[in-house]
This record gives C-alpha cells, sequence and structure tokens, in this order.
C-alpha cells in the first residue's frame, strides 16, 4: 500500500525540494486508481459539477453533494491526501464555514479548500483552530466566474499580482496550510510561491509552484470539450490509465509537465 500522505508529509518532501502532484476523484473507483499510481493529493472538486453532472459552471454544486463524492474517494482512498471543496455559497461566515467544514471532514476529507483571499482570514484561523487543515484558492476563482465575467488569467498587472501575493501571505500567516494558483502567469505563481512559507499548487501557473494539479477526466482525454491551455492529454501517448497517471506525475516530479506552451506570460 503507498505512503499514506499527510500535510505535514507533503511539506517534508517540499522542503527536500521535491514536487508533488494532486488529481481530482469523485468516486471510489478513480480514487483508488489515482493514489494506488504514486499521486500525492486527491481534489474532491467542486468540478464534479461539470464534468460529473454535465452543468456549465461549479456554482450549483451543494455541500451535501461535496460530502456524499467525498465519503465514496474516501473509501477507495490508498494513502493520498483527501482534500475537498467546499462549494459557492457555504462559507460565507465563520460558523457557516465551520459547520460545513465539519460535515466534509466526517465524510473522510483531510483537508478543506476555499476560494477567496484575505477576507477569509478570520474563517482560516478558526479552521485551524478548529485543527482543519485548509488551502486557498487564488487566482482564477471558478465559483466567481460571475464576477470576473468568464475564465480569464488573473494578476496580469503589476498591482493584481502584488495585490494576489499579499493576499497569499496573510492567510498563510492566518494559518492556511496549502496554496492553489490557478491561471496566473508563470512569473507571478514563481514569485509567490517564493514569498510564502506553504505549499503551492498551481494549475495553468507555470513550472515553478510546489505542486501540480489537474482534473483526471482532461488528463485521461475523457473531457468532450476543447481542452484548457494548461492541459496535457496524458492517453494520447500511453495507453493505459495506469501508465498516463504514473507519467504525469513522473513529469511533475522531473519538471517537464507543465511546459511552455501550458503556462501564461
Amino acid at each position: 500500500m503507498p505512503k499514506k500522505q499527510s500535510v505535514s508529509t507533503i511539506r517534508k518532501l517540499v522542503s527536500e525540494g521535491e514536487k508533488f502532484t494532486v488529481l481530482t476523484a469523485y468516486d471510489a473507483t478513480f480514487s483508488h486508481a489515482v493514489s494506488s499510481n504514486g499521486v500525492e493529493v486527491i481534489l474532491v472538486g467542486d468540478s464534479l459539477g461539470m464534468v460529473c453532472q454535465g452543468r456549465d459552471s461549479t456554482l450549483p454544486v451543494t455541500v451535501d453533494e461535496m460530502v456524499y463524492h467525498t465519503d465514496a474517494v474516501a473509501r477507495g482512498n490508498q494513502g493520498s491526501l483527501i482534500m475537498a471543496d467546499l462549494p459557492f455559497n457555504s462559507y460565507g461566515n465563520v460558523m457557516q464555514t465551520l459547520e460545513n467544514s465539519g460535515k466534509l471532514m466526517q465524510a473522510g476529507a483531510h483537508m478543506v479548500k476555499l476560494e477567496g483571499g484575505a477576507w477569509l482570514c478570520d474563517a482560516v484561523k478558526a479552521l485551524s483552530q478548529a485543527g482543519i487543515p485548509t488551502c486557498l484558492h487564488l487566482g482564477l476563482t471558478p465559483q466567481s466566474v460571475n464576477k470576473f465575467g468568464g475564465y480569464k488569467v488573473q494578476g496580469r498587472n503589476e498591482d493584481a499580482a502584488q495585490a494576489m501575493i499579499e493576499d497569499a501571505k496573510a492567510l498563510v500567516d492566518a494559518g492556511a496550510d496549502f496554496i492553489l494558483l490557478e491561471c496566473v502567469p508563470a512569473d507571478l505563481a514563481k514569485a509567490l510561491t517564493e514569498a510564502v512559507d506553504a505549499p503551492v499548487i498551481g494549475i495553468g501557473a507555470g513550472k515553478d509552484t510546489d505542486g501540480q494539479v489537474l482534473v483526471i477526466y482532461d488528463m485521461l482525454g475523457l473531457n468532450p470539450h476543447k481542452l484548457a491551455k494548461f492541459v496535457k492529454n496524458y492517453m494520447a501517448s500511453d495507453n493505459t490509465w495506469q501508465n498516463a497517471i504514473q507519467t504525469y506525475v513522473d513529469d511533475v516530479k522531473q519538471g517537464r509537465f507543465p511546459a511552455p506552451e501550458h503556462s501564461f506570460e
């Protein structure tokens, strides 16, 4: 059975200069496949609204649905750290955040992920005090797609980039364990990773973050839609899903993925 992962094992990995890998899973079968093939972190993402439910955004996903899928993933897990998303409108105040995070942890999550900046510091402090590890999602936050006016690269001007770095610092100071950056310029991701004392996960954020995440359906070529710039279809070169997952892990750890064509400048 693979080594059991935790926040501390991931931090140790990063301190030793090794990259780590994250893939989504939404059920026991994919959870078993991902955790058995070298992936350190499973993300039970609210992306399930799009890839499992066929919706056009993550917004309709409920806490109960996240609990259901987290429980299924926990049953199939072979040692990966399980990170579960708090869905849209489920963490508007500290008490609501604690209640819904508790439900995800009781379902089998080891960490919860929230989308947002320094305004979440009070919630992060409360979660930390309650023994609930957190990952804070910055950059393109899909739950804010209507505010952004679409899925657009974030942090491209100097003021926005500096604000994102300051948000990340404040959140880590408040107790955030991981930071996740989505769709930001590679140089900003590098600067932010160097600025905070916490592992940073990237998706569409260049090669210099500590870890990388992809949606499992995307990297296995199962998404019927056009793939985003930052995605690589690993089934295009590997003929089994086991080989595809293992190649993804190797590529991240050896610095081959993401390549420049998967990044934003």
